[in-house]
């Protein structure tokens, strides 16, 4: 099985509807902070992918499984598997989960793209990256 990465993170009253249930597209967000956190950790950053490497993310699919709600309060983990590894792109799948219990599924497609915002191949100095992150 792969490596994966996990961030955890706290539900804020500003992330929540007027009943205190994360409102739906937070969970996006949730992943977008978790994708950017495990790039940090394995030592590089989104801005510095740009400046140094005139490369970057772009989102070019997602889907949602909502399962079980999240609240006000609530400690999540975002669990962040990588599933397919593309010429130009990258496929990962999220797991939101709260006291391991399974709350919402994210499946994200990434572009690679350079400052044009034309697709770029991973090269393998990005591809040893995603290795420290997902093995």
């Amino acid at each position: 099985m792969s490596k994966h990465h996990i961030f955890p993170i706290r539900v804020y009253y500003e992330d929540t509807d007027a009943g205190g249930i994360v409102y739906h597209s937070n969970f996006l967000n949730f992943t977008e902070r978790a994708r950017s956190e495990a790039l940090r950790e394995a030592g590089m950053d989104q801005s510095a992918l740009w400046k140094s490497h005139g490369i970057g993310f772009v989102m070019r699919h997602a889907s949602v499984d909502y399962l079980k709600p999240a609240r006000l309060d609530d400690l999540l983990n975002v669990e962040t598997h990588l599933e397919k590894l593309g010429r130009a792109s990258m496929t990962l799948i999220h797991t939101l989960t709260r006291d391991k219990m399974t709350l919402a599924k994210v499946h994200v497609k990434l572009a690679v793209i350079d400052r044009d915002f034309k697709l770029v191949e991973v090269n393998e100095e990005l591809k040893k990256l995603l290795g420290k992150i997902f093995g």
